[in-house]
């Protein structure tokens, strides 16, 4: 009787390897289960393939270890650009995103938008944003992205429309 292989369903091994990078006590366990496998005997240059990074990375796991103990094993914070607006002024940015229309600011808009939070920024407070940095400050205040639904006043005669242009007037309900 020959055994079954096993499958995973569910997930490809891409997504796999996405969640297991994604959690910083995920990658803290496969680190600290590298480093025992190597204090069991097992050389990085083995175990490389194993964990799909370089010997090096596994060489310099170990030392963190032996350095800084198991906490030495999660990633240190990197810290990013240092921020052009201080923290009231990002919340007086939301304050008024939440508050206030882009109309009391002279916008010919009834939503907030990516490129208005931008042109408003430079406007009030002198500092220039590309578009995608609109999204991370919006992030940055906890706020998210809403896109606004169409509204077409001429969509509400289409009914008609459609009918009269029809040869045979279909039968509503049928």
């Amino acid at each position: 009787m020959s055994k079954i292989a096993l499958t995973i369903k569910n997930y490809t091994s891409e997504e796999l390897r996405s969640l297991l990078r994604k959690d910083e006590k995920f990658q803290q366990a496969v680190r600290l289960y590298a480093c025992y496998q190597v204090s069991l005997g097992k050389r990085s240059q083995e175990l490389e393939s194993i964990y799909e990074t370089s010997f090096k990375s596994i060489c310099n796991w170990v030392n963190r270890l032996n350095e800084g103990g198991v906490e030495a094993l999660v990633d240190k914070i990197k810290p990013g650009r240092n921020n052009r607006l201080e923290a009231n002024e990002l919340q007086a940015i939301k304050a008024i995103l939440l508050n206030k229309k882009p109309a009391d600011y002279g916008y010919n808009s009834a939503t907030w938008t990516g490129p208005l939070l931008i042109e408003l920024i430079k406007k009030e407070y002198h500092v220039s944003y590309k578009k995608a940095q609109a999204y991370n400050i919006l992030k940055k205040l906890g706020l998210t992205f809403q896109k606004g639904k169409g509204v077409y006043p001429e969509a509400e005669d289409r009914e008609e429309k459609v009918s009269a242009l029809k040869k045979t007037p279909g039968v509503k309900g049928s």
